[in-house]
């Protein structure tokens, strides 16, 4: 009966996980991306649609935005990173 709670508490912890997994339209909003980009207008930085034209690769970008170089450092998760990278670059 153990072994049955531990792989009961494991499948609740995953699915904790899911839940609290945001979406790339919320971590841009959340960290506060949104200060100094729009969606298709230039203001302090580009546009996500200009960002998303010029650049392609996502792993180059997420290691951009995690080590602070040519953008400011921003603190989040990998998985945040990621979510919001994958936004910019779906809004060509």
């Amino acid at each position: 009966m153990s072994g049955l709670r531990f792989v009961v508490m494991v499948a609740g912890a995953l699915a904790a996980g899911v839940v609290l997994a945001q979406s790339g339209a919320d971590v841009v909003k959340a960290k506060g991306c949104l200060n100094c980009h729009a969606v298709d207008q230039k203001k302090v930085g580009p546009s996500f649609k200009d960002i998303a034209a010029k650049n392609g690769d996502a792993s180059a970008m997420v290691a951009k935005l995690k080590e602070g170089k040519g953008h400011p450092k921003v603190a989040a998760s990998d998985a945040e990173l990621k979510a919001a990278v994958g936004y910019v670059l779906s809004q060509k």
